[in-house]
């Protein structure tokens, strides 16, 4: 029973596939983040930063189901309020901000509505989400953190086509394993958490 299965599911995802529709196409926004640490040790303010990269969509026709994926630089960070705690300010560490430099692989699971009688070559909504592969490249001037190689986020949002080519997308991202963690005090780590907004133009 679980042989005829596998085997219907391969045969229905490479039906599906060979009749997908995929684009790609660049894709640049903003994001005004901040991050959610383990306990309230310290506080922080949110800062604005920018991502760049290319966006690939795949989208089965009639349906509107679909996956995106993608590659992209990310400058994201926060205003981190060291000096007013004597762990860190009693070692001359003052607030600072803290900058992440990124290269993130999003997934994303996608409907688009596109059954509205050829309105949907003007205007089309859509919603995504999915996961975000992110592995850090550099950061600024840290002496009171640390940070892994990698770590996980999760992203969710909703956006408009237009005219077939550009795509304006909102949504929320929030990490599910830690990208900092303080040097002093084990296990006292924060995970990023943030909104974004993104422009994409696709082929």
């Amino acid at each position: 029973m679980f042989r005829k299965l596998l085997i219907l599911t391969v045969i229905l995802a490479t039906a599906l596939t060979a009749s997908a529709e995929f684009r790609w196409g660049p894709t640049a926004g903003v994001n005004f983040s901040t991050f959610h640490w383990k306990q309230k040790l310290t506080t922080t303010k949110g800062l604005t930063g920018g991502q760049v990269g290319v966006l690939g969509e795949l989208m089965i026709p009639g349906i509107g189901f679909g996956i995106d994926m993608g590659l992209r630089y990310n400058a994201h960070g926060a205003n981190v309020n060291f000096g007013d705690f004597p762990v860190w300010s009693s070692d001359g560490i003052k607030n600072q901000d803290v900058w992440m430099h990124v290269i993130e692989v999003p997934f994303n699971l996608k409907f688009k509505w596109t059954r509205m009688n050829g309105f949907e070559q003007y205007l089309a909504p859509f919603v995504f989400g999915g996961p975000v592969f992110s592995f850090n490249v550099a950061t600024n001037k840290q002496p009171a953190l640390e940070h892994p190689g990698a770590y996980v986020s999760m992203q969710c949002g909703a956006g408009v086509e237009l005219w077939e080519h550009y795509q304006v997308s909102a949504g929320y991202s929030w990490g599910i394993s830690y990208e900092i963690r303080t040097v002093k005090l084990d296990n006292y780590s924060a995970q990023p958490r943030g909104w974004f907004i993104n422009l994409a133009y696709l082929f």
